[in-house]
């Protein structure tokens, strides 16, 4: 007999929630409404700006980019996006769609639920290949006994010259880091995403993001943010670091301003800020 599963809302992240109730949801939400609340008074409520929602609006489905950016911060939570669809007086949404929520919240708990087998790898192909072994400079070949980093650096080719001062800093000095910078450390001829992710969640403790106006046009750096940041709701591991080595003309990324900055750009500070970030890549 298959175990009944207890659901806690508050203990499962906004990101369990799958494709078709956003869709769902959306549908409610999305369209302007002058008596009933609407995606804007979800996104406020959310904690985003005016500017936030207005830039927002310029989307075809402007509620699902708010999930998708509220996902990666603190407390999103299915109870918490219920509470707020709760205090929003749009009841009729949390009754219409609970169906699909407890199924999405169930299947959630299942894939938690679900141990791998300390089994050999079967691949319905052939053999395993070894795309994630032999992957950065000093790996083993076999994969025995995988290269490890103290962080991940998450930055453009134009924030090169600051990556090299930092490994100068961190690496050269007594502070005895190791840093996984992709154009040194990462062999030619893997794919990209997969290399990258296997990376910042299984051989990196921490990632270290340079931001810089050429960050923001960055695809590669966006998605490396937002898969640490999916590795850790709400910071709660203090796995993700960003660095500000220069003034910047953009708005600072949204999905990354509740996270305590590491900032080079104050004279005043400047004195402290290897010191700063060496002792938070060396916490355990």
């Amino acid at each position: 007999m298959a175990t009944k599963l207890s659901i806690d809302h508050e203990a499962i992240p906004i990101t369990a929630l799958n494709c078709s109730f956003r869709k769902k949801l959306g549908l409610y939400l999305n369209p302007t409404n002058t008596v009933a609340s609407d995606w804007r008074t979800i996104a406020e409520m959310m904690d985003f700006t005016y500017l936030e929602i207005k830039n927002f609006e310029k989307r075809d489905y402007p509620l699902e980019k708010v999930l998708t950016e509220w996902e990666t911060r603190p407390h999103a939570t299915v109870a918490n996006l219920l509470s707020i669809l709760e205090k929003a007086e749009r009841t009729d949404v949390t009754t219409d769609l609970k169906d699909i929520i407890d199924e999405d919240c169930k299947k959630y708990l299942e894939r938690l639920q679900r141990k791998p087998l300390q089994v050999p790898v079967v691949d319905s192909c052939g053999p395993r290949t070894q795309e994630r072994d032999g992957i950065t400079l000093y790996d083993d070949p076999q994969g025995v006994s995988p290269e490890t980093f103290d962080a991940f650096i998450c930055y453009c080719q134009s924030d090169f010259q600051f990556v090299h001062e930092m490994i100068k800093q961190l690496e050269q000095t007594e502070c005895n880091l190791k840093l996984c910078v992709s154009d040194r450390d990462v062999l030619p001829g893997t794919c990209v995403w997969t290399i990258t992710s296997e990376l910042i969640e299984k051989r990196c403790k921490r990632m270290v993001v340079v931001i810089s106006d050429d960050y923001l046009d960055s695809d590669a750096c966006d998605f490396q943010t937002k898969f640490a940041l999916s590795l850790c709701p709400g910071a709660r591991s203090k796995r993700l670091i960003p660095v500000v080595y220069k003034a910047m003309k953009r708005p600072f990324p949204s999905i990354l301003r509740f996270l305590t900055i590491c900032d080079y750009t104050r004279p005043c500070t400047q004195i402290w800020f290897w010191t700063r970030l060496a002792k938070a890549l060396s916490l355990p």
